[in-house]
């Protein structure tokens, strides 16, 4: 008998193994860092109202169409990555499940994004609740990162050399 070829939907893993709880819980920390990041989306939104008043605390110079326009590209920025950070979170969550080392990686490279992001949200003019809810966010991702990168976890990624 022939064995079987290796194909991109056999699973990277050696033998089937099964992933391990520090795996396993920075998944779960995936979940939660996607549920952080739609009540950021929920915050922004719930929190328009206070938007206009620290947008004119900060520029007090805005005319009424300048500071309508400062609202708009907040609130529609705000929105869009956060729902795009849900679906990284989602998507990072199932690609670590299954043991793909390129998706520790990429986890990695998103958390590096996120700290920058975290950076520069405390420059922007943004309600308090949407900071405390990123700063969550970001502790969840180190959380993450953490488990995905200790010794526990790093066999679990170890692909097999392929020919």
């Amino acid at each position: 008998m022939y064995e079987r070829y290796p194909t991109s939907a056999s699973p990277q893993n050696p033998a089937g193994m099964q992933p391990p709880r520090s795996v396993l819980n920075a998944v779960k920390l995936m979940y939660v860092g996607a549920g952080l990041s739609a009540i950021v989306v929920i915050v922004t939104l719930a929190t328009i109202g206070g938007l206009r008043a620290a947008i004119l605390a900060k520029y007090p110079h805005y005319s009424s169409s300048q500071v309508h326009t400062a609202e708009v590209g907040f609130i529609a920025t705000d929105v869009l990555s956060g729902l795009v950070a849900v679906g990284l979170w989602l998507w990072m969550a199932w690609a670590n499940r299954r043991g793909r080392n390129w998706a520790r990686i990429v986890s990695a490279v998103f958390f590096g994004i996120n700290t920058l992001n975290l950076f520069g949200s405390f420059v922007q003019v943004h309600d308090i609740g949407t900071v405390i809810v990123a700063v969550a966010v970001w502790l969840v991702g180190a959380g993450a990162i953490m488990l995905l990168f200790n010794r526990e976890s790093t066999p679990y990624f170890q692909q097999p050399k392929l020919l």
